[in-house]
């Protein structure tokens, strides 16, 4: 296993066939204002691969937006819709198809309110992953080890949720419902990038 790191954009050919982990970090919770720094992704083998863009950048990464928009490979997030929304205003493209670990340990999970990446890890494969430099500088001109190891483990394990979660929602009789909420993902970040994220359209008020 092993962290790859690369700038500006993903070397052609480096990852497999298949679903695809994906994770993004930036500047902060805010698309707008705070700017897209790394794009991790994993193709399940063991390997990760970090995509660090520098402040200056133009995000004309076209090996990583042809993986990112391939119609034919299965995204995987952990609450998808703050990372296409930064992939979308940042890259200009839309990562789907889509599989949203957090979503689908929503309609799952019903017995907790622990969604977190980690609460899936430790409970579901029985590991562990440390959230340390979750609050940390991706903006700077150096990321440490801890901070790729970090930003690594973002998509080390959602594979292997996939897999699990994808038993659960059958197992529940969720599976469409799960579909149908990751099919509507795409609309939801472009509600959020035009405005609209904290305003729920759906309600009564």
């Amino acid at each position: 296993m092993a962290v790859h790191f690369h700038e500006e954009d993903l070397p052609a050919g480096v990852l497999a066939d298949g679903p695809i982990a994906v994770d993004t970090e930036t500047m902060g919770l805010i698309t707008h204002r705070d700017r897209l720094c790394v794009v991790q992704l994993s193709d399940g083998s063991g390997d990760e691969h970090l995509v660090r863009f520098g402040p200056d950048s133009t995000f004309d990464a076209p090996n990583l937006k042809a993986v990112l928009s391939d119609p034919q490979r299965l995204k995987l997030f952990h609450f998808a819709r703050f990372d296409l929304a930064a992939i979308e205003y940042y890259l200009g493209v839309m990562a789907t198809p889509v599989f949203c670990t957090k979503i689908a340990s929503k309609l799952t999970r019903t017995y907790t309110d622990r969604h977190g990446l980690k609460n899936l890890v430790d409970e579901l494969l029985g590991e562990n992953m440390s959230k340390q430099q979750q609050s940390s500088d991706w903006g700077g001109p150096d990321l440490s080890e801890a901070q790729r190891d970090y930003a690594a483990s973002d998509v080390r394990f959602l594979h292997r949720l996939h897999a699990e979660l994808v038993k659960r929602l059958e197992r529940e009789g969720r599976s469409e419902i799960a579909q149908a909420c990751f099919d509507f993902l795409p609309t939801r970040a472009q509600l959020d990038i035009a405005g609209w994220a904290d305003h729920d359209i759906f309600s009564h008020q």
